[in-house]
């Protein structure tokens, strides 16, 4: 309803002096409120005030009538944009989305020709940063109603300059291949089309940062006098071509002289600050060592409680002997507490969960090292998609923690199926979620069908009892599997039937290493259809301690860190089976972003096993190889042993992977693997297969799932190879 104010007006409508009731109509743009405001200050002048109200830019006409004891004023706002197209670029919604708001426009806003000339530039802009020159920008503007307007950009790409030859004039102690490594703009090479090769389009946004880039490269090789001139470019825009130059002058090469560390000997000794150093007395000089000697030096620092130090470093040439002194500099400032853990994001998780993983509590000391390993062990969980702890300054001597998660969907209820290179047709059914009503409680129940497989089990497993250091896990399983084996000459199947269960404790030493053990007893129905004078039952119990270390930083998709593993399990706790197994395992990932600015991950593992028999070892306990856990490129289980009363006792497998980012938002990834495996009775070099290929990965809701593209490696004719196997469940 509209709110009435009578004021004092002298208008030239009305001619006279008189108490006048206003009303104002149309208004939605600003509030009435506001509206009288800008009246009462220049109530003596009617004209001023429409004048005013004009210069705000929300209304395209305004209107007085005089009735008479009412003014009406009536408003015709400028009206809103309520959709806005994109034609002939980007297609992508999230791509949109960044792209509108780089443009300043969004659906809401009020239509102005302002406005929409200013998002056409950008437009403009953008399209020229990414190579795109003479590009042409058309806009359809649409008028749904008085108030609202549809926007329409219809976009035609220019052509892309591509990059001929770029010169780098001057250089002559660093080569050409140092700088196309690290430079955004590169020539096209002869054959672009091909993977890793360049195409040489122009990245005009990158260009005035290249010159740089070509200097950190001199300053990383010792050259401090290095001079890199921005780039000039030749643009033949007939043909859309390009000629880049960049003009060096290197000077001299410069060794470190003398490294001096001005630091409170009391927070930290000089000795343990300068023997963790990178940068090293009469060794080239290297700017990108000192940036690590920088970080290495706040750390050490932090790690005492002085969060907010700084280090500053000072580099005094002597051109002379062309000899370099570094010298570093550090302000501790105060001890900084944690005042207050907060977090945010979790809609799930229990917030106890969250601080049993995070190593700084309020009133502690800050550590950085606390911090990051805090960071890590959160990612480990495998319960968020993301973790960001931020640090919030409260005052000189406290700050806030701020832990923002966004949680992974870590429950899921599967019905499904498939069709695997070895089992067949399969069908799974599971019931499973390791973060159970947020308590971080592991709770799952599978059944899993196939022509050579059939398994049904239930597990508890609680990572942290009562929030400490130890941990318990419970299980209960059938399992009943099929394998080919041999009788004399002849080949049929063996079926083992296993009803088992076992029950595990385990404590953690330190943030990154658990020791354990697990007791499990089975007991196993082993048929032969060739021969029944073979069937037996058996009974399996045992025990099996273990030791595993794990500071990688993510449960997902591991960019650094090692997760190693090794037990030991002793059959002979009573039943029939008396063994040993050893088994090892260790895996390596390294992230090359940081050194290259792109998401490749380097991937190893290896596994190895030993079985020894201490006087019997039950049919079908044995190793096999080949498939997508072992040797890829050959069917799972081709190299068995020939007689189930000589198993394969030893085993030994390698795999090298680099993984690179396929559709990152769906959290998809594609790779390039190579394998390589040993197995035998009495040593490990009895059969040896390797196997290389490609293979696109999936984190998907159900679990990993991987599509594996595999070759074997000089296979004998009688071997059985696989060329495509996929695989659910089955991390690297």
């Amino acid at each position: 309803m509209k709110r009435l104010l009578s004021i004092i007006l002298l208008s030239t409508v009305s001619n006279a002096a008189a108490t006048k009731e206003i009303k104002l109509n149309g208004l939605t743009q600003i509030s009435e409120k506001l509206a009288f405001e800008r009246i009462n200050s220049n109530k003596d002048d009617l004209n001023q005030v429409i004048k005013n109200f004009y210069k705000m830019g929300y209304f395209t006409n305004i209107d007085i009538v005089d009735e008479n004891d009412t003014i009406n004023i009536n408003f015709t706002e400028k009206p809103f944009i309520v959709n806005i197209e994109m034609e002939g670029y980007k297609t992508r919604e999230e791509d949109l989305k960044e792209l509108y708001k780089t443009m300043k426009i969004k659906k809401g806003s009020m239509f102005t020709e302002q406005r929409v000339q200013q998002a056409k530039a950008i437009l403009l802009s953008e399209l020229k940063k990414e190579g795109y020159i003479n590009s042409v920008v058309e806009m359809e503007e649409t008028l749904v109603n008085p108030q609202s307007m549809a926007l329409k950009f219809m976009v035609n790409k220019g052509a892309e300059v591509v990059i001929k030859k770029i010169n780098y004039t001057g250089a002559k102690e660093l080569g050409k291949e140092q700088f196309v490594e690290n430079t955004a703009n590169k020539e096209e090479d002869t054959i672009s089309w091909w993977f890793g090769h360049s195409d040489g389009v122009m990245q005009f946004s990158q260009l005035e940062y290249d010159h740089h880039r070509i200097k950190d490269i001199y300053l990383q090789n010792g050259f401090l006098d290095a001079r890199v001139d921005a780039a000039f470019s030749k643009i033949d825009f007939n043909t859309n071509t390009a000629e880049i130059d960049f003009s060096i002058q290197e000077g001299p090469k410069y060794k470190v002289n003398n490294i001096i560390i001005y630091t409170d000997e009391s927070i930290v000794p000089l000795d343990e600050l300068t023997e963790g150093l990178r940068e090293q007395k009469d060794k080239t000089f290297n700017i990108g060592l000192l940036r690590k000697d920088v970080e290495f030096l706040k750390t050490k620092i932090a790690n005492k409680g002085y969060a907010f130090a700084d280090v500053n470093y000072d580099i005094r040439k002597n051109k002379e002997n062309q000899t370099a002194d570094i010298i570093f500099n550090i302000t501790p400032g105060e001890k900084v507490y944690i005042n207050d853990v907060i977090i945010a994001g979790n809609t799930r998780t229990l917030d106890r969960v969250i601080r049993r993983n995070c190593y700084l509590a309020p009133k502690d000391l800050f550590n950085l090292t606390d911090f990051e390993d805090s960071r890590g062990a959160l990612n480990r969980t495998g319960f968020f998609q993301t973790v960001d702890i931020k640090q919030k300054r409260v005052s000189n001597n406290l700050m806030d923690l701020v832990i923002e998660v966004a949680e992974a969907p870590t429950g899921n209820l599967v019905l499904g199926g498939g069709y695997g290179s070895y089992d067949g047709w399969m069908i799974n059914a599971s019931v499973n979620d390791k973060n159970i009503f947020g308590s971080g409680l592991d709770l799952g129940f599978s059944l899993d069908h196939s022509s050579k497989k059939d398994t049904a089990k239930i597990s508890l497993n609680n990572p942290a009892l009562n929030d400490g250091i130890y941990s318990g896990s419970f299980s209960v399983y059938k399992d009943t599997s099929i394998v080919t084996a041999s009788v004399g000459s002849t080949t049929g199947d063996q079926q083992t039937d296993t009803l088992g269960g076992s029950l595990g404790v385990g404590r953690s030493i330190g943030r990154h290493t658990r020791v354990g053990t697990v007791y499990a007893i089975e007991k196993s129905d082993v048929t032969y259809d060739l021969n029944t004078t073979l069937n037996k039952i058996f009974t399996t119990s045992s025990i099996t301690p273990y030791i595993s270390f794990n500071n990688t930083d993510s449960f997902y998709t591991p960019r650094k860190g090692i997760s190693a593993n090794a037990s030991l399990k002793y059959a002979g706790v009573g039943g029939d089976a008396h063994y040993l197994l050893n088994t090892n395992s260790l895996k390596y990932f390294y992230g090359f972003n940081d050194l290259l600015d792109f998401d490749m991950i380097f991937r190893y593992k290896t596994t190895l096993k030993i079985l020894q028999d201490l006087g019997q070892i039950p049919d079908g306990t044995t190793f096999y190889l080949g498939g997508p856990t072992s040797v890829r490129g050959y069917q799972s289980y081709a190299f068995q042993p020939d007689d189930n009363a000589n198993p394969y006792t030893k085993y030994l497998t390698n795999t090298a992977e680099l993984s690179f980012p396929l559709i990152p938002k769906a959290n998809m990834r594609w790779g390039l693997f190579y394998d390589y495996g040993m197995i035998g009775e009495n040593s490990f070099n009895e059969i040896k297969k390797s196997g290389y290929g490609g293979l696109v990965e999936w984190q998907s809701p159900v679990g990993p799932l991987q599509f594996i593209f595999s070759r074997a490696i000089n296979p004998t004719s009688t071997d059985k190879t696989s060329n495509f196997e996929f695989s659910l469940g089955t991390a690297f």
